[in-house]
């Protein structure tokens, strides 16, 4: 009993500290009532932009993403499993036809219930195209705001229990803080609740897994992380992050050849479990597979933020190179820009660099990764959000330029009221006195020097901006001239980003090796 006793207290140790700033009233309580708090808010706030417009809202006929996850509960619902991703009659592939792995089709299938339940007409064969009443868009909506409370919310509280449990010097309103920087991230919430999609369960299911791995539950992390990927197969972005530090880990164990044999049997298991309707004959699970990899789409779409999209203006790539040809470039690219990042987990596998690892990975595949949507800055945003106390200041900066790059998508979607707002309540949150980084404790790398100056600069010019795209028409000759300023200014932040994170993350390996020496010296 005593002993239960005094770890009772050393948790709590770690929340009573430092109650004096602006954080002090909700966190004095303990972590849970601190995430208890947030999480109500959180949760009323993603309502109340919930409220507000969506995809494709009332323009026929293909309508936006709304309507596309619509159509998967339909088809789903209506017709059996091998047929999900056949075209036919009965599934015209070329409407909405369902692109994502076996897990989103099967939340479809289960979301599609809830609403044939209550409103059968919204989920109904055929019949169904378009639909937007307003029980319809209430029940859609619903289905994303519990998608997030039972599985992005809790993931998160696992990730701050184990990330801040054996840390009794940590700052209470540092936690508190963080918290509110996972739980309230704008870009996320505008993309689910506003736009319309479930990020949240891919990247929920993401940062499960990296709680997992904190807490020495690799096996669990791989069945975790294996379902994040059956969700959406852009969680691959963080795949070399998962790979390069599992295997470090299993070179420094005893039997390294079981460990990753053991690894590896959970993954298989798990893609085996969700796959296995397909896996039945050839034709159907590479049907499926092509499904997942639309290369005919071309390299990019619209403006993102990306290499191969801002550097388009200069080199036409998809004029003077086949879709083969810019597939094994990309690929090779993206390849080579990952490995530094797990060639440091590999030779020096650690928690910090683990999270740094997924940063700069995802990073990579954003910037030059075949067919990148706007909505993929979420991926290396998520990592970022994970190590925001390690770095407040470049993180708000990232999480400003990953809105700005957004901004065009949703103002397409009537959703520049809830834009504005929800960056408003982000900077409030960010700008509550926390005694980490109002205490000076981060030590401020040379890197950082000029960081005020350029900060400021580049923080008014996207303010400019911002007025300028939506007050003013542009020239009839060039009609995305402001789109592509806006993605010129973001790519260029997004590369200084990723050098500094990389620098970062290297500069772990220099304390592994001195640590090393230290102890060989012992």
């Amino acid at each position: 009993m005593e002993k239960k006793r005094a770890r009772k207290v050393v948790k709590e140790k770690v929340v009573v500290d430092d109650i004096d700033d602006g954080w002090g009233w909700l966190v004095q309580k303990g972590i849970g009532a601190a995430f208890l708090c947030i999480a109500v808010f959180a949760l009323l706030i993603r309502v109340a932009t919930s409220l507000h417009s969506y995809s494709g809202a009332g323009n026929p006929p293909n309508f936006g993403d709304y309507e596309a996850q619509r159509h998967w509960m339909e088809i789903t619902l209506n017709l059996p499993a091998r047929e999900w991703y056949r075209n036919s009659t009965t599934n015209d592939l070329s409407y909405w036809g369902l692109d994502y792995p076996p897990l989103t089709a099967y939340q479809s299938f289960f979301h599609g219930l809830f609403l044939k339940n209550f409103d059968p007409e919204s989920v109904s064969l055929f019949t169904s195209r378009g639909h937007e009443s307003y029980l319809g868009k209430l029940l859609m909506r619903w289905t994303v705001l519990s998608s997030d409370v039972l599985i992005f919310f809790p993931a998160v509280l696992w990730f701050v229990l184990v990330h801040y449990g054996g840390r009794s010097s940590s700052c209470a309103s540092d936690i508190a803080w963080h918290i509110a920087m996972l739980l309230l991230s704008p870009c996320v919430i505008l993309i689910d609740h506003g736009h319309f999609q479930y990020n949240c369960i891919s990247l929920g299911l993401t940062v499960a897994a990296v709680a997992a791995i904190l807490s020495q539950k690799d096996l669990v992390a791989c069945v975790l992380f294996s379902l994040a990927l059956n969700h959406k197969q852009m969680s691959a972005y963080f795949a070399p992050a998962f790979f390069s530090h599992l295997l470090g880990k299993c070179f420094r164990r005893r039997y390294p050849v079981l460990e990753v044999a053991k690894l590896g049997l959970m993954v298989l298991g798990t893609f085996a479990v969700l796959w296995w309707p397909y896996l039945h004959s050839m034709d159907t699970f590479f049907g499926v597979l092509s499904r997942l990899a639309p290369f005919e789409r071309g390299i990019y779409e619209d403006y993102v933020a990306n290499f191969w999209c801002t550097t388009s203006i200069l080199i036409k790539w998809k004029r003077l190179f086949a879709t083969q040809s810019l597939k094994l470039l990309s690929l090779t690219i993206t390849i080579l820009t990952c490995l530094p990042s797990m060639v440091q987990q590999v030779l020096a596998p650690s928690s910090k660099g683990f999270l740094y690892g997924l940063l700069n990975c995802s990073l990579s595949f954003y910037m030059f990764s075949f067919q990148v949507h706007e909505k993929s800055i979420l991926l290396p945003l998520l990592p970022a959000s994970l190590l925001a106390m390690e770095f407040p200041r470049p993180f708000w900066v990232l999480t400003h330029y990953a809105m700005f790059s957004m901004f065009p998508l949703l103002c397409r979607d009537k959703l520049a009221l809830s834009y504005v707002a929800l960056y408003a309540l982000f900077m409030l949150i960010y700008l509550a006195p926390c005694g980490r980084r109002d205490g000076g404790k981060t030590r401020r790398s040379a890197s950082l020097a000029l960081l005020p100056i350029l900060v400021t600069f580049v923080y008014l010019s996207s303010l400019i901006l911002h007025v300028i795209y939506l007050t003013i028409p542009p020239p009839e000759r060039y009609p995305y001239l402001f789109e592509a300023v806006i993605m010129l200014l973001c790519f260029s932040h997004f590369v200084l980003f990723a050098f500094y994170t990389n620098e970062k993350q290297w500069r772990l390996l220099s304390k592994f090796t001195s640590t090393n020496r230290e102890k060989k010296l012992i």
